[in-house]
């Protein structure tokens, strides 16, 4: 086991969305730091450790891909996961292109949310299955 839980950056521009996905992510063991853009999550990579992005693509001053695309330069084996409401094949080729480790489309369920952070966390980390339940 981990002597700390993994941190998870939420980044969204929505604080009710940021909200919820904290009440889903630290129950289940994770703690999460919020940013409402992509320039202050950046910030906040820089400042401390972050195991996990979660970041909203249409956001204002960075979107979601660009944000990825930064924190991947500054830190190539974080895994960034981009959710978007408006998820297609071109968004999601770009993501992956950019190392995105996987693309989300809004609205996302408690179980989607929780199995992709787990597979994200063990394959990037090789860290045990640390969720209680999906």
């Amino acid at each position: 086991m981990l002597a700390t839980p993994p941190t998870v950056l939420i980044t969204d521009d929505d604080l009710g969305f940021r909200e919820t996905l904290r009440s889903v992510l630290e129950p289940e063991g994770l703690q999460t730091v919020l940013a409402s853009n992509g320039e202050e999550a950046l910030d906040i990579i820089k400042r401390q450790e972050v195991h996990l992005l979660l970041s909203d693509m249409h956001m204002p001053k960075l979107t979601g891909l660009e944000t990825i695309r930064r924190v991947k330069a500054m830190k190539a084996v974080l895994p960034c996961i981009l959710l978007s409401a408006n998820a297609d094949a071109s968004l999601v080729r770009q993501a992956l292109r950019i190392q995105a480790f996987s693309v989300l489309t809004k609205p996302v369920t408690r179980r989607q949310i929780t199995t992709i952070v787990n597979l994200a966390l063990l394959g990037t980390y090789n860290w045990p299955l640390l969720l209680r339940r999906n």
